[in-house]
């Protein structure tokens, strides 16, 4: 289980890795911060097209061979983004990561079912989505650090490294792993008809579009509004990947349990913390406190909607994941597409005020929609059937 978390750490780690680099790679590749943050969405759009595309694509390969191949053109990415002379090439690069990202991601979210006895599956997939959230902790503000130090390119590089460890650790430790279905496109699509998967979708949407309109300008956010110096956006994000991991943990520890309770709450605080940083984040103490705040509430974003669109489609776990992943990865894409805009064009204020709206816009539709019981997070599971079966078009999709 921790070589799949060392994975998702690595990628998201990729992904996320301009986030604290964004004000060097503007001033290097000669474009506008906003611009700059079009690294994080060509990455999430490609992440969210090649999620069910390569779930779809690899057929019944074995996973771990496929995962291996993914985290080495995962390095390759990185090495090509260290080495840009221009944005054109750094863009080439980011695709790249979002190929491998996509594919990653997809296939690991549903390996804790696999590696684990039924009993700990929560806290297996939890340990899997912590790699998320300690690339936050970890990944983010170490490619911060670096950037002062030595330079942003020697932080792209780091990563690649680390993405070729991983490949061998995996490659060692990792059982064979070959696919339980065959996940037909078509049948990841008619997923969308469950009324569960479909709001589950739409909670992970709303909540990652909102966060990630803010959070890819949180270095420009919290120099122009809180007055932090360069020196400290290292040790404040430190603070939020901090505060993500043990909100990680904690809606893991509640979410099999209490499902709809678990986002609303997440959907509150995101939402609070947000929308009161205009108003109190105006010094360093009150950005700290309101970032940490920030970081409890989406760390438990991602175990806590992959839990949801696990326990939506029991039957049809890769298939939902990458639905998932597709979904996410998009909302990444939108969000740091549309705050970049914003931030050009009304300031930074504005992408905290569209943030906690979209996160209001969660709450609405958790409490509206249609949540999975959570009661069949123990109950055995049936034999794994095609995505593409009468059966899963049908009475499957509905359970």
């Amino acid at each position: 289980m921790a070589t799949v978390a060392a994975g998702t750490f690595t990628v998201v780690t990729s992904e996320m890795l301009p986030v604290g680099l964004l004000t060097p790679i503007s001033g290097s590749l000669y474009v506008s911060e906003g611009t700059a943050g079009l690294t994080l969405t060509v990455t999430g759009l490609i992440a969210a097209l090649s999620a069910p595309l390569v779930t779809a694509a690899v057929g019944r390969l074995d996973r771990r061979l496929v995962l291996c191949s993914l985290m080495v053109l995962l390095a390759a990415a990185n090495v090509l983004a260290a080495w840009s002379p221009g944005f054109a090439v750094m863009m080439a690069a980011r695709v790249l990561v979002g190929v491998g990202l996509g594919g990653v991601w997809s296939l690991a979210g549903g390996l804790g079912v696999r590696l684990v006895p039924a009993a700990a599956v929560g806290p297996a997939t939890s340990l899997i989505f912590s790699g998320v959230a300690v690339a936050s902790v970890v990944g983010v503000p170490a490619g911060a650090y670096i950037g002062e130090l030595v330079g942003w390119r020697a932080a792209f590089l780091v990563v690649a490294g680390l993405a070729l460890l991983v490949t061998a650790a995996m490659a060692v430790l990792l059982p064979p792993l070959p696919a339980e279905e065959a996940v037909a496109l078509g049948g990841v699509l008619r997923l969308v008809g469950n009324g569960r998967v479909a709001t589950g979708l739409a909670v992970v949407f709303l909540l990652v579009t909102g966060h990630f309109a803010a959070y890819t300008y949180v270095r420009p956010i919290l120099e122009d509004l809180s007055g932090v110096g360069p020196s400290m956006i290292g040790a404040l994000l430190l603070a939020y990947g901090v505060a993500g991991i043990a909100g990680n943990f904690a809606a893991g520890a509640r979410v099999g349990r209490r499902l709809r309770g678990t986002v609303l709450v997440i959907g509150a605080t995101l939402a609070g913390s947000l929308l009161l940083v205009p108003l109190l984040g105006l010094s360093v103490a009150g950005a700290a406190v309101l970032l940490v705040v920030w970081g409890l509430a989406y760390g438990g974003v991602s175990v806590s909607t992959q839990t949801w669109l696990g326990l939506a489609a029991p039957r049809a776990r890769e298939g939902a994941t990458s639905l998932f992943v597709a979904v996410f990865n998009g909302a990444i894409a939108l969000g740091a597409f549309t705050g970049g805009r914003m931030v050009d064009g009304f300031g930074t204020r504005s992408v905290l005020w569209l943030g906690g709206a979209l996160a209001l816009g969660a709450l609405a539709v958790t409490l509206l929609g249609r949540v999975p019981a959570t009661h069949t997070a123990a109950a055995p599971q049936s034999p794994p059937r095609a995505l593409d079966s009468p059966t899963v078009s049908g009475r499957c999709l509905d359970s």
